[in-house]
């Protein structure tokens, strides 16, 4: 018997011969090293034998799978893997059919060694790179069964983790070898994302673990490099750092649904420590494409719970602090459509206290949806401040045409909850403004806070509503504050020397000049009527002290000065006027801020007598009237007098003496002693100037239709043949004559004395003015009374003119 099988062991081919060698006796003396050399010689020495050698090696394996001589399975493989490694010619496709196979036979093994073995067999061949490609091969099978074990629930926790490890490790491969070439199956489609992207994320998930704080985690120690979590997260990252564009998608939507089916919103931890791997891991120009996601992802769970969406919204806001490049898509708007319509529908759940979802009516709990809406304006803010200058501006107006102003912008369709709703609205949009404005730096005002924005937002000023006053002199306090200065304003106190403050104080630029020639008006009337509110608290008179500071040191010049000087004296008078309804304590505490920022901006001015008049004035009050300054009114518990009847003499400011010092220094004297009186906004003056219109036609008309002077009107020329011909005739002169007096004009200015050419000029001018005077007598004309004359006390007739402004109209013609 052993004659016969050594005579037939001679006729085999060689290179079973080979094969056979490298086997030992005994197992575990391991691989035949000196007779793998002489294989691995031949294989090289005759590629076109490699397929073979594969063939045979694997029958060989398979054989001993069944017998299960592990041993002699452990050897075949390491043969196998030395044999990849060495050989890299053109036949390496079909030796590798034959090692998947046999990879495929270990996997499918219920040993859990085996299982590991061909999982290392395949990680080393996945990091071959193959010099040919190849159009058959399938990885669908290895996808499966390595996400299976990334789920493995073997009893043993050691042999459990090690099993799950080998998944994670084999998914790597799978990716490392599939990901850029273009003939291998496509990793990137939906039926392999589905498996392996929820496989990794399990493993993530089992873990615990401080959240990423670097964008890799290549610095962590072998110990850690160990763990499941660790190597799945560096598996995630390398995935995902490989997906281009187009691929994105696919990437993502696996982690939605993932944390969708394991509500894992709620807990926002792991959702926000999944993206922060996606948003680092990807490339920086993909980064709005997971924003989309998110916000796509955000609507299709509007009726979901409010701790479910706000989940979602915590996401974005930390996805858009790491894509802080600005990349925030070619959709700006429609990131910040998505986030408001978000807000009003929370908004409108909280109003009416429930919601048809998608297994039912559902009832809303308040403060989850106020949780809600905080998150949502933190992310609005997150994301504005990722936005260049430009891009922020047009948020702004943006935002500013969803605020349902009363009477300029309609109600919105979903603010059907009556006044509560809208203000609900109207409040939560300013707040979302608060978060866009902040940090807002802009070189040209005019420009980034056109009239479109400006009066909607000032509009908001005159409400009775003290949270939206409040939320429009943050936003002002924002825009206007370009240096950091607002944090030295936020306490109202009488500061003997504002050098302590570290004011930063650049030259007034021809832009800001515009800027407050233009609206500066608005913004005194906006200051003077929030100190006339009732309801002004002290974080309203502390937000208005501060808008008069920036004023002050931002957008001022010698006019602006002036302005403001008057309107704080004009305060004063506001506090002591007995016409106006306010309380004890709005008095004084309108009286403090004045005094308060006559202290600053008399040392902004650096005027000696100024700076002496109202620190005199301020010592008085110390002695006599403590509660009419800043430091005994904006305090927790104020005690201001039971009333205030008898502020004079030396505690005011008075208007004549400051005229009287500053005018020694070159202010506009007349300008100072002029009292200031709040000016009307462009609504009420475009309003004006149609009244006026009106009312110069209607005065017009009746002068015709009354006056003595009529002339009849005369016939029509008659239009005929001759007429036409002549006309046509006299345009060819017409024509010459004008050519003709063009030079006469080209020639007197050419050679004509200084004296006469301003002699001509004044005569038009002087054409032109009376031309205006006619116009203007027209203007102030008073309309004609039923005689036709106003009859003075002694009979005789007697005209005067009175200012369209100061008519008295009959209710029935105002409208």
């Amino acid at each position: 018997m052993y004659g016969v099988c050594g005579c037939c062991g001679a006729l085999r081919p060689r290179y079973k011969r080979l094969v056979d060698n490298i086997f030992p006796e005994d197992p575990e003396d391991g691989l035949v090293k000196a007779n793998m050399e002489k294989l691995t010689f031949y294989a090289l020495s005759a590629p076109e034998k490699l397929d073979r050698i594969g063939a045979y090696l694997s029958e060989r394996l398979s054989r001993d799978v069944a017998r299960h001589r592990y041993g002699y399975v452990c050897i075949a493989m390491e043969a196998l893997d030395q044999l990849l490694m060495a050989c890299h010619c053109q036949s390496i496709n079909l030796f590798v059919e034959s090692f998947l196979k046999m990879v495929r036979k270990l996997l499918e093994s219920d040993k859990p060694s085996l299982q590991i073995l061909g999982t290392n067999s395949f990680v080393k061949f996945a990091n071959i790179e193959e010099d040919t490609p190849s159009y058959h091969r399938s990885y669908d099978f290895f996808v499966s069964r390595f996400s299976e074990m990334c789920h493995s629930s073997y009893e043993d926790p050691d042999i459990r983790t090690k099993i799950r490890m080998a998944g994670i490790k084999g998914l790597q491969g799978v990716v490392r070898k599939t990901v850029n070439d273009e003939l291998q199956a496509n990793i990137w489609d939906p039926q392999h994302m589905d498996k392996i992207v929820p496989s990794l994320l399990f493993n993530l998930q089992s873990g615990v673990r401080t959240e990423s704080r670097s964008p890799s985690p290549l610095q962590a120690s072998e110990k850690e490099k160990e763990s499941p979590v660790e190597l799945t997260e560096r598996c995630f990252r390398e995935l995902l750092g490989r997906a281009a564009y187009g691929n994105i998608k696919n990437a993502v939507t696996p982690v939605l649904m993932h944390l969708d089916n394991h509500s894992l919103w709620e807990g926002k931890t792991f959702a926000v420590r999944c993206f922060k791997i996606i948003m680092y891991s990807i490339q920086s120009q993909h980064s709005h494409l997971v924003i989309q996601q998110l916000l796509g992802h955000l609507d299709a769970n509007s009726k979901n719970s409010a701790t479910v969406r706000a989940g979602i919204v915590e996401v974005l806001l930390e996805a858009a602090a790491i894509a802080a490049s600005g990349s925030v898509g070619p959709t700006v708007l429609e990131v910040f459509n998505t986030l408001l319509r978000q807000l009003r529908l929370s908004v409108d759940y909280e109003l009416t206290g429930s919601y048809d979802g998608n297994i039912g009516t559902k009832i809303i709990k308040a403060h989850e949806e106020r949780q809600l809406q905080e998150a949502v304006i933190r992310t609005i803010g997150s994301f504005a401040n990722t936005l260049p200058t430009y891009q922020r501006s047009e948020v702004m107006l943006f935002i500013m045409g969803k605020i349902p102003v009363p009477g300029i912008h309609p109600a919105l369709p979903s603010a059907g909850s009556g006044p509560e709703g809208t203000r609900m609205i109207q409040i939560m949009l300013l707040k979302s403004l608060v978060q866009v404005t902040a940090g807002f730096q802009t070189t040209n005002m005019l420009t980034a806070l056109p009239n479109s924005f400006l009066e909607p937002l000032l509009s908001f000023s005159l409400t009775e509503d003290p949270e939206i006053r409040l939320l429009v002199l943050q936003i002002l306090l924002s825009l206007i504050d370009r240096h950091d200065n607002m944090p030295k304003f936020t306490n109202i106190s009488i500061i003997s020397d504002i050098s302590v403050l570290k004011l930063k104080v650049d030259k007034c630029s021809r832009q800001d000049n515009l800027f407050m020639k233009k609206h500066g008006q608005q913004l005194y009337r906006h200051i003077y009527l929030g100190c006339k509110e009732q309801s002004s608290g002290r974080l309203h008179y502390e937000s208005l002290f501060a808008l008069l500071g920036l004023l002050s040191v931002e957008l001022a010049n010698e006019e602006v000065v002036v302005d403001l000087i008057r309107l704080a004296l004009a305060l004063q008078d506001l506090a002591l006027s007995t016409d106006e309804p306010l309380p004890v304590y709005n008095r004084c505490a309108v009286h403090a801020l004045a005094a308060a920022y006559l202290n600053l901006i008399c040392q902004l001015t650096t005027v000696p007598a100024f700076c002496q008049h109202i620190h005199e004035v301020i010592e008085v009050r110390q002695k006599e009237s403590p509660y009419l300054l800043p430091e005994d009114v904006f305090v927790d518990n104020p005690k201001p007098p039971s009333s205030l009847e008898k502020v004079e003499g030396d505690v005011l400011f008075l208007q004549s003496k400051i005229t009287e010092v500053l005018g020694g220094s070159g202010y506009n004297t007349d300008r100072l002693a002029t009292p200031y009186v709040p000016q009307y906004t462009d609504e009420d003056r475009l309003s004006k100037r149609k009244s006026i219109g009106e009312t110069i036609s209607l005065q017009v008309e009746v002068e015709s239709r009354n006056s003595p002077e009529k002339e009849e009107r005369t016939p029509a020329e008659e239009i005929t043949f001759e007429t036409l011909k002549n006309a046509i005739v006299d345009s060819v002169g017409m024509e010459e004559q004008e050519r003709e007096r063009r030079r006469q004009v080209v020639e007197k200015f050419q050679k004509a004395p200084f004296e006469e050419i301003a002699a001509h000029c004044g005569a038009r001018a002087t054409l032109l003015q009376s031309k205006l005077n006619q116009i203007f007598e027209i203007t102030i004309r008073p309309p004609p009374s039923p005689s036709g004359t106003i009859s003075s006390g002694y009979g005789q007739s007697q005209s005067r003119s009175i200012p369209i402004y100061e008519m008295k109209f009959p209710d029935l013609c105002v409208y």
